[in-house]
């Protein structure tokens, strides 16, 4: 949206989805924050959505992971088929399996791993 403050966010997180992905690709602006938080931020993405940086460059050669239905779409990137992959300041994650640990990954990087690490106690999930 144009009224968010883009500025001051750090990360911004690709839902997934094949609709979800059919509106974020017809978005300019969506395609423009990618490109600008991929280059000097951190972004994320879960199930179809890292196709769509794979589509934008953004993963040539990084490690990445999405939806086994979307394999074939990631033409750049080095499939990891893991729940969740990090690349530097890039996350993905394969799909709605892959939540918990997707988002503890987005703590981690964002916060720190104790953080991320007290989260999942406090959720009962083995980090």
């Amino acid at each position: 949206a144009e009224d968010v403050d883009y500025d001051s966010a750090k990360l911004v997180v690709l839902p997934g989805g094949r609709l979800g992905i059919k509106n974020l690709n017809e978005s300019e602006l969506v395609l423009a924050k990618c490109k600008e938080f991929a280059e000097k931020k951190s972004i994320a993405a879960i199930c179809a959505a890292p196709s769509i940086l794979d589509s934008l460059g953004l993963l040539d050669k990084k490690q990445a992971t999405v939806h086994p239905d979307f394999e074939n779409k990631m033409k750049s990137a080095v499939l990891t088929k893991t729940s969740v992959a990090v690349d530097d300041n890039i996350i993905t994650g394969q799909g709605l399996s892959s939540t918990i640990p997707f988002a503890l990954k987005i703590v981690e990087k964002m916060i720190d791993k104790e953080t991320a690490i007290k989260i999942a106690k406090g959720i009962c999930y083995n980090y």
